[in-house]
């Protein structure tokens, strides 16, 4: 074989084993963004149709109050059969294209430009639906539509999370709005037919993940033959619950089920981080949940913190890097509540069961430390390390990943530094040492 046929052949065999950036692979994936911007061009040119259509008829035909039949329920009518959907996601496209027009109209230019997608525009909708102060939700309309762009990796959670901030920040009327949700949750039970019945509530959003890990964990008790489904076990083992049992019964009815073999379900904890002035009941900070980016209100993290148990977080600020690779548990639970999530670009997986990855590699010299430490999911972390991905962390916690056909994707810290904790107190940083802890709240009261 020639030299040019030894390299060809040689690039062959590292490609498959390692992919890297090439011309093809460049192309690829610049023609999957440019569909996406597409789509979300034409999911927007929709919603502006559908929007024109509903002005175009209540125009010409107003409200009437004897009609059977108001505006919106007729325009909706109308632009499900034009699109074969139920009257229901009918009215949600409705509900939304009115939301682009009149309530939200510079995030809706970036929707239409392309610059974000259906999920991340009905998210800020969701969020900024209470606003009734046409100032403020101008402001708000006017911030998002200056920020959100510069979140394009943030997974439907985080973004979530992000949105909320900037509402929350903005709407003076917000607290009493919250405070009376608060106040209005209830569990309701309706009999039903047939021997099952119906179960509705709202509960307080820690209690609420603590019942869910706690029907997961339930689930799993039994063995992997059980004939249910999951979400049947989930059921099941809320009577179980009830019951104060911490198993549940298995029905494969083999003699030899492993399901009593294997542990009960151990009690539920969820982590919650908070600044102190919250905590005191003096602060307007919310609070974030470890493994979720849920916010909490400050005025339910005083009454939470009441029966919690407290752990201070500490800030590594210019302490040196630790030696060795595995991260104390101190700087451990930094990371981890500095990161919420797995930071890959649109991966929401709970910090809680991710990896601390460094990235600059030990092996390579990286440091042992929160400014070159963040977390990973299993699968992203072997992702990076293993298939062509590169990775740079800025000192205020930004994560700049480079795919192996040499896109680039940006994945911002959590949150500013002056409402959580960063990775380094860099010269853009002002604030000191923090008094940041992290309130361990249990499903019930101890």
């Amino acid at each position: 074989m020639s030299d040019p046929e030894v390299i060809a052949r040689f690039d062959e065999l590292m490609e498959r084993c390692y992919p890297s950036a090439t011309a093809e692979s460049a192309a690829l994936v610049a023609g999957i963004g440019a569909f996406a911007r597409l789509e979300n061009r034409a999911t927007a040119a929709q919603l502006v149709g559908i929007g024109e259509l509903f002005a175009y008829r209540l125009a010409r035909c107003s409200e009437n109050e004897d009609w059977a039949m108001d505006t919106m329920a007729a325009v909706a009518a109308e632009v499900g059969a034009a699109l074969r959907i139920s009257q229901g996601m009918a009215e949600s496209r409705l509900t939304y294209a009115r939301a682009m027009r009149e309530r939200l109209p510079k995030v809706g230019e970036l929707f239409r430009a392309g610059d974000i997608d259906y999920r991340a525009f009905q998210t800020i909708v969701f969020h900024s639906d209470l606003i009734t102060d046409v100032e403020v939700l101008a402001s708000v309309d006017a911030e998002l539509s200056v920020k959100v762009p510069l979140w394009p990796s943030l997974s439907k959670g985080r973004l979530s999370a992000q949105v909320a901030k900037v509402v929350a920040k903005a709407d003076a009327d917000a607290v009493r709005r919250r405070k009376q949700r608060q106040a209005d949750r209830e569990i309701s039970i309706w009999e039903g037919h047939d021997g099952v019945s119906h179960v509705e509530g709202s509960l307080l959003t820690p209690d609420a993940r603590a019942l869910d890990q706690r029907l997961t964990a339930l689930a799993a008790t039994a063995c992997d033959h059980d004939p249910r489904t999951r979400d049947q076990r989930r059921a099941d083992a809320l009577g179980a619950l009830a019951a104060g049992a911490d198993r549940l019964g298995c029905r494969c009815g083999r003699p030899d089920c492993a399901a009593g073999k294997r542990p009960g379900a151990s009690p539920v904890v969820i982590h919650v981080i908070a600044e102190q002035a919250s905590l005191d009941g003096s602060g307007s900070a919310p609070a974030s949940i470890v493994g979720a980016d849920g916010l909490i209100t400050p005025e339910l993290i005083a009454e939470l913190a009441a029966s919690a148990k407290l752990v201070p977080l500490i800030h590594p600020g210019y302490a040196p890097p630790e030696d060795g690779y595995v991260p104390s548990a101190a700087l451990a639970d930094f990371v981890r509540c500095r990161d919420l999530t797995c930071r890959w670009p649109g991966c929401d997986q709970p910090a809680v069961n991710c990896d601390i990855d460094h990235s600059i590699p030990y092996a390579q010299g990286g440091a042992t430390h929160a400014a070159n430490l963040n977390c990973k999911c299993r699968t992203h972390h072997l992702a990076k390390t293993f298939s062509g991905w590169h990775e740079r962390q800025l000192a205020d916690g930004t994560l700049i990943f480079t795919s192996p056909a040499g896109q680039t994707y940006v994945t911002p810290r959590a949150a500013p530094c002056s409402s959580r904790v960063c990775a380094t107190r860099s010269a853009a940083c002002r604030h000191q040492r923090p008094t940041y802890r992290w309130t361990t709240a249990p499903s019930a009261p101890p």
